[in-house]
């Protein structure tokens, strides 16, 4: 993939979330159990949440995909965002800065999605000639010709839908295809479970919890020291409060334990940036554009706020995932094991 490519990303967000549910439970059933009317929940609320909540769409999942074309200029996304199961999606579109299109059904349950889609992504290519891919998210038959059209202005095409319900005429016209169910990460708990919650540990950086233990020890140390110094009669005095001063000024910033809870967001990128990084047909991949993926995937990534003084020493500290080499021009190639 060249470092240079830019790619834009339609959804057609009510054909895949109806496919995933007909897909999971079983053809119709998004009709049959009206399911455009309830919200995904854990079945509190009825078996209809429960099952939406089986057959939740994971956007990161695909946002990522398209990510290994090269960096996503922009993901569009299309649906009746008044629909209750579209609004439920709200926190995975606002994290991910999707661009949301409001279009209200205008006859029965069609809202001309499929038409104002490929209207946007021509004008988009016609307006923005550095896009170089575009990833079109539905398995509709009606976008052939938009795939069609947007081979012969000279991008890249690629399509992800769900199995059963994806054209193959479609399919047949795109230079790629992936089916949602073999995207990597779907069956994968989100990168956002993984972490720690965020006021345990932002994203790559030292745990806020950590920062706060060692701001109040510090605080208390100095206090202690100040104290003793202005008291020559109290045991330790000055010399005390000088040993205080450096204790405190040499607390560490973050314990072992709290190593350890930063590190699991970033293996799990790690691990991410690596199945859908596009390799070599071994398996192996450049260093250097395994760390482009993971900041594409998380742009807050940053091995040096993790302890390590280069990527290569972040790699080494993760063996028990990926194998190394090293090539003759000293260039560090892994792969997951």
């Amino acid at each position: 993939m060249n470092e240079t490519s830019r790619v834009a990303v339609y959804i057609d967000f009510d054909n895949v979330v109806i496919s995933r549910y007909d897909d999971v439970h079983g053809a119709g059933h998004w009709r049959r159990d009206d399911a455009r009317r309830h919200a995904p929940g854990d079945g509190s609320d009825g078996e209809v949440s429960q099952r939406l909540a089986e057959a939740n769409v994971d956007l990161g999942a695909v946002i990522d995909y398209a990510s290994s074309y090269g960096t996503v200029a922009l993901v569009r996304a299309y649906a009746d965002w008044s629909v209750t199961a579209n609004a439920a999606y709200k926190h995975q579109l606002t994290d991910r800065a999707v661009d949301l299109v409001q279009l209200f059904a205008t006859s029965g349950t069609k809202n001309g999605a499929d038409i104002r889609l490929a209207i946007d992504a021509v004008e988009d290519l016609l307006r923005h000639s550095d896009i170089t891919h575009v990833v079109i998210v539905g398995g509709d038959s009606d976008y052939i010709p938009l795939a069609q059209r947007c081979k012969r202005m000279g991008r890249f095409v690629a399509g992800i839908g769900v199995t059963g319900s994806t054209s193959r005429a479609l399919v047949a016209a795109l230079d790629a295809f992936s089916s949602y169910g073999d995207l990597p990460g779907v069956e994968d708990r989100p990168l956002t479970d993984v972490a720690a919650p965020a006021e345990d540990a932002p994203a790559a950086g030292v745990p806020a919890t950590a920062q706060k233990k060692v701001a109040t020890k510090k605080a208390a140390a100095k206090k202690t020291a100040a104290k003793k110094a202005a008291d020559p009669e109290a045991p330790g005095s000055r010399a005390a409060g000088k040993k205080a001063a450096v204790a405190a000024a040499t607390v560490p910033t973050f314990s072992s334990a709290a190593t350890t809870r930063s590190e699991a967001p970033a293996t799990a990128l790690l691990r991410r940036a690596m199945q859908v990084g596009s390799g070599r047909d071994d398996g192996w991949q450049y260093s250097s554009s395994v760390k482009s993926q993971m900041q594409r995937l998380d742009s807050t990534f940053k091995e040096k706020s993790l302890g390590h003084s280069s990527f290569r020493d972040f790699i080494e500290a993760h063996t028990s995932l990926v194998d190394t080499k090293v090539l003759d021009n000293g260039q560090l190639l892994v792969r997951l094991r």
